[in-house]
C-alpha cells in the first residue's frame, strides 16, 4: 500500500494538540487495513522522520486513529507546522 493510502490526514483537536505539545506525538487518521508497523513505515517514509511508538485505536465513528510518537531528534511542533496543521 502506497503511504499516502495509509496516513489519510492529521488530526488538530484539543487532545491530539496536548499530546503533541506534552509528549512529542502526532495524530492522523489512518486506513482502517493498516496495522502498526504500515503507519510507522508511512509516517517515516511522508514526513522524514524517525518514529519510536505507535498506538492505534478505532473512534466511534468507525475511523481509525493513530498516535505516533517521533524520536527526541525531531520535533512534533515543528514538523505539524511544515504540514500546515498549525
Amino acid at each position: 500500500m502506497d503511504p499516502q493510502e495509509i496516513v489519510l490526514y492529521p488530526l488538530m483537536g484539543e487532545k491530539a494538540t496536548m499530546i503533541r505539545e506534552k509528549d512529542n506525538v502526532l495524530t492522523f487518521i489512518v486506513n482502517k487495513k493498516a496495522d502498526k508497523k504500515t503507519v510507522k513505515e508511512a509516517v517515516e517514509k511522508l514526513l522524514n522522520v524517525k518514529v519510536t511508538d505507535v498506538r492505534v485505536m478505532h473512534t466511534t465513528d468507525g475511523l481509525k486513529k493513530a498516535h505516533v510518537k517521533l524520536d527526541k531528534k525531531h520535533n512534533a511542533d515543528e514538523i505539524a507546522s511544515q504540514m500546515g496543521v498549525l
